[in-house]
């Protein structure tokens, strides 16, 4: 049976340990993995993308491989053909698969029938390859992970969640503010509050995400503004944070709502490295997924 990363629950802390370490050695020289040599990793999006096809693209090419991306729109999924089918299809192609979806029906039925590991590449609930790079991103600011402060404060949206269950797997102490409305339904883990600036009081690093979705219309686009705004990421509140706090943001931002722009191209931020830092720990996520099939194939 195929493994896949859905949520990153299913990673060990010990597992999550020496991804990390990998995905340092992988950035510090980018050719040492082939083990995608020959083989085809399918790249399913349905939505547009930066940050996730530009890293997998690079990553997979890195390692040998052959990164098959394609659009919902482009394949047959479109016009009535199951996602059963479809994974099935795929797994006679592809050594992994990834998805970005707006769906966790989707990514679970894509799952359940593969053969082969199914990656999340951002799914509603759920951004558990951006909260890799992010704890590579902690890791190259400070070492060790335990005992460390992260702070994430604004919508309780997928990346918070991410935060919370992989960075307490890694031994962070992960604090979510966010408004009642907006906040995480369960802690997984973290520390969920309603003031920012007890959330960022000490805190080794600030993080924050965007406040509106593509598909947010302008009411619920201004209604979001106006009870996120107490909760943006500037300057004062990262004074309100350990000395050499760092800020963090998943992109794409926008300056002056839940970023300024004094913060997202300071001194104080590690925000770019972030963006880079996709690459390297996805890289090391494939390594080892695909050894995972090795065995079945």
């Amino acid at each position: 049976m195929s493994r896949h990363l859905l949520t990153g629950e299913e990673l060990s802390a010990e597992e999550l340990g020496r991804l990390l370490d990998r995905a340092l050695e992988l950035k510090a020289d980018p050719s040492a993995s082939r083990a995608l040599a020959g083989r085809t990793v399918a790249l399913l999006f349905e939505h547009p993308s930066t940050r996730t096809r530009t890293s997998m693209e690079a990553g997979v090419f890195e390692m040998g491989g052959h990164p098959m991306v394609l659009r919902a729109n482009e394949l047959q999924l479109t016009r009535g053909e199951s996602v059963r089918d479809t994974a099935l299809v795929f797994s006679r192609h592809a050594a992994l698969i990834g998805l970005r979806t707006g769906s966790e029906e989707r990514l679970r039925e894509l799952a359940a029938h593969a053969t082969v590991p199914v990656v999340n590449l951002l799914s509603p609930l759920h951004h558990p390859c951006q909260a890799l790079a992010d704890l590579m991103t902690l890791r190259e600011a400070f070492g060790d992970l335990r005992g460390r402060v992260l702070a994430y404060v604004g919508d309780g949206n997928n990346v918070a969640r991410s935060l919370a269950i992989l960075g307490t797997l890694a031994g962070l102490e992960v604090r979510i503010a966010a408004p009642a409305a907006f906040q995480l339904p369960e802690p997984h883990g973290a520390g969920l509050v309603d003031d920012p600036a007890a959330a960022a009081a000490g805190a080794d690093a600030l993080y924050t995400d965007v406040w509106i979705s593509m598909g947010d219309d302008a009411a619920t686009a201004a209604r979001r503004r106006e009870a996120l705004a107490p909760y943006r990421l500037d300057d004062a509140l990262l004074d309100r944070a350990a000395p050499d706090a760092i800020a963090l943001h998943c992109l794409p931002a926008h300056p002056g709502e839940e970023i300024s722009e004094s913060v997202l191209y300071g001194k104080r931020q590690r925000i770019w490295d972030q963006a880079e830092n996709r690459r390297h720990a996805q890289k090391a996520l494939l390594e080892l997924l695909a050894g995972s099939t090795r065995t079945i194939e």
